[in-house]
């Protein structure tokens, strides 16, 4: 059981690099803007499962909950921001 979240840990964090890879290189701000909330899908995801590695599910979850809201009005501020600018 132990060996499935090891590996499931390890898979998220290549996950985690390859969204990195795209914030970093990304062509456009949207392209980068995309890998950030990857990044922080891929976080939540993670968060989830350290919790029942730890058999403490209902505090990361929490702490996952409050992590995704700040991410949604991350995105939607950073949004609003790039349509009132005229971004192409």
């Amino acid at each position: 059981m132990i060996d499935f979240f090891l590996f499931l840990l390890i898979t998220l964090s290549f996950l985690i690099l390859v969204y990195l890879y795209r914030v970093i290189q990304g062509p456009t701000v949207f392209d980068r803007v995309l890998g950030l909330a990857g990044i922080s899908t891929k976080a939540i995801i993670l968060g989830v499962v350290m919790g029942t590695v730890y058999d403490r599910v209902e505090m990361f979850v929490d702490i996952s909950t409050g992590y995704a809201l700040l991410n949604l009005v991350g995105a939607f501020a950073i949004a609003k921001f790039l349509e009132q600018r005229g971004t192409p």
